[in-house]
C-alpha cells in the first residue's frame, strides 16, 4: 500500500477526476443558483472527470516514461477509447434514456414509474475541456 501513495502519476490523475467532479459542482450550482452537491456523484455534464483522469494518467506516463515508450503508446489508446466512449456510446445512451422517458410518461399518466438516468455521456466540449483539465493538472504538479 505504501507503493501505490508513492505513485505520484496515479494519485494526480485521480486527483484530476475530483478536480473536475468539483467544477462540475460549481458550474451546476451557479447555474442553478443553490448549491448542488449531488452533481459531484452523478457522471456527465461539464468537464468531464473521465477524460480528465486519462488524459492526465497518460500525460503523466509520457513525461515520467517517455513520450515514444509503450506504456505512453497503451495510455493514450485507452484515453482515447475512454473519450470516444463518453461521447459516442454512452451519450447515445443518455439520449435514449430521455427519449424512453417521454414515452413512459405518456403511457403511465398518472403514475409514471421511476425515470432512467438520463446524463450518462458527454459532448464533445465537455470532454475536450475535461481532457485539458487532467492534463494542465498533471503538468503542474509532477
Amino acid at each position: 500500500m505504501e507503493h501505490l501513495l508513492d505513485n505520484r502519476v496515479l494519485l494526480i490523475a485521480l486527483g484530476a477526476s475530483l478536480v473536475a467532479q468539483l467544477i462540475k459542482v460549481i458550474i451546476e450550482s451557479i447555474r442553478h443558483r443553490c448549491l448542488k452537491l449531488q452533481v459531484f456523484f452523478e457522471t456527465g455534464g461539464m468537464p468531464s472527470s473521465h477524460a480528465a483522469l486519462v488524459s492526465a494518467l497518460a500525460t503523466g506516463i509520457g513525461l515520467t516514461q517517455g513520450w515514444d515508450s509503450g506504456l505512453f503508446a497503451i495510455a493514450c489508446v485507452f484515453a482515447v477509447i475512454v473519450m470516444y466512449d463518453a461521447t459516442g456510446i454512452r451519450r447515445a445512451a443518455g439520449q435514449q434514456a430521455q427519449l424512453l422517458n417521454q414515452i413512459v410518461v405518456e403511457i403511465y399518466e398518472n403514475s409514471p414509474p421511476d425515470p432512467l438516468k438520463e446524463l450518462l455521456g458527454h459532448t464533445p466540449v465537455q470532454v475536450i475541456v475535461g481532457a485539458i483539465v487532467g492534463i494542465f493538472l498533471m503538468w503542474w504538479l509532477l
